[in-house]
């Protein structure tokens, strides 16, 4: 099988065996794909509940301004802020607020 290219052992040489790693392979990368979706947005929100405890608010409360306030940032977009913007961040933390 083309697909088990660089295998070692009997994972590339016998036919069944390969056969078996490439779909357990398959099986992997399917439920992975979902679970790095998972995995990301817990990192997001962990980056957003540290950057608005250290301005005195809650991550729960937060999101929950924002969603009065009709402001429509996604978490990625507010993490990367919270990273890498602290000035930009602070003002959308502000206008959620007031």
């Amino acid at each position: 099988m083309l697909a088990a290219r660089g295998y070692f052992g009997a994972r590339s040489k016998v036919y069944t065996v390969a056969k078996n790693t490439l779909e357990k392979g398959w099986q992997y990368a399917f439920r992975d794909r979902k679970f790095k979706k998972r995995v990301y947005r817990r990192l997001w929100i962990a980056r957003i509940n540290a950057a608005t405890r250290a301005h005195g608010v809650k991550y729960s409360n937060f999101i929950h301004m924002l969603n009065q306030k009709g402001i429509g940032l996604n978490r990625k977009a507010l993490a990367d802020l919270a990273l890498n913007n602290p000035a930009t961040f602070k003002a959308v933390l502000d206008a959620a607020k007031g």
